[in-house]
């Protein structure tokens, strides 16, 4: 009996090969922050990267710069805070909105993380040359603005 449906060739489609570039990548990076001895999450990374930029964001901009619903980021900024990372503190006008600062303690693990970001860095983009890599980026990149104006489909 014959299929209607369509033949799809995942092996030379995008999506299972940024899958699997972002799991090795997410391996590699716990991997070295275990032997550099940080305490560090790669998402508790990316926070400390976002406020190094800008310390003070209120974390329902944080929610959206770091793609993570707001439920998910309350809970990863409280394990943060234990940590003594971070820490929240109310908008002096606006009591509803929190706003994140990087406390001395997560400057320090971030400047101590750079070099475990680095080394992965290394090792990922060994024999690519520029010009490679700013092929995937933009690739990357258009990936994303398709995935950002396709319409969301109802079920």
């Amino acid at each position: 009996m014959k299929s209607d449906l369509p033949t799809i060739d995942f092996e030379r489609s995008l999506g299972p090969w940024i899958g699997r570039t972002s799991k090795v990548t997410d391996y590699y990076l716990q991997e070295a922050m275990q032997r550099y001895e940080l305490d560090l999450t790669k998402e508790q990374m990316v926070v400390l990267k976002k406020l190094h930029d800008q310390d003070g964001l209120n974390q329902n901009e944080l929610a959206q710069l770091i793609y993570r619903d707001k439920s998910s980021l309350a809970r990863l900024l409280s394990k943060m805070e234990q940590k003594k990372y971070i820490i929240r503190k109310q908008h002096p006008q606006d009591k509803r909105v929190n706003e994140v600062f990087l406390t001395v303690g997560g400057k320090t693990i971030f400047q101590k993380s750079r070099a475990a970001i680095q080394e992965v860095i290394t090792i990922m983009e060994q024999d690519i040359s520029q010009e490679e890599k700013n092929i995937v980026i933009e690739i990357l990149k258009k990936v994303q603005e398709n995935f950002t104006n396709a319409p969301i489909a109802q079920h």
